[in-house]
């Protein structure tokens, strides 16, 4: 892979957005990627509800494919997401992939502690 240094001028590649409060909240290394990523394709590819609140369906193998992870970590990484309010699953049918909402954190971290 080629690099080059940044200037003034550079063109950044495609980016995944990671707001700031993440960094301070006690989710490890990969939920804060993965968090990153499910935000990503919220915005690029989300659908949404009847309420119009966008939500996108990534089933769990295609998750830990996109981040070169197992399903197991995918799966705890989720949890871990979901346990901090940053994410909400809700089950659909038999077969079908969860919908996954991403919730923006608040300035001060997730939930009131």
């Amino acid at each position: 892979m080629d690099f080059e240094f940044m200037t003034a001028d550079t063109v950044l590649p495609p980016c995944m957005p990671l707001p700031a409060a993440m960094l301070r909240l006690p989710v490890s290394s990969t939920a804060k990627v993965m968090y990153a990523r499910l935000l990503d394709a919220t915005l690029t590819e989300g659908a949404e509800d009847t309420n119009g609140i966008l939500f996108v369906r990534f089933p769990i193998v295609e998750l830990a494919a996109a981040l070169s992870r197992s399903s197991v970590t995918v799966k705890r990484s989720l949890k871990e997401l979901e346990d901090a309010g940053l994410i909400l699953r809700v089950r659909r049918g038999v077969g079908e992939p969860n919908r996954i909402y991403t919730l923006l954190p608040k300035k001060e971290g997730c939930r009131d502690e």
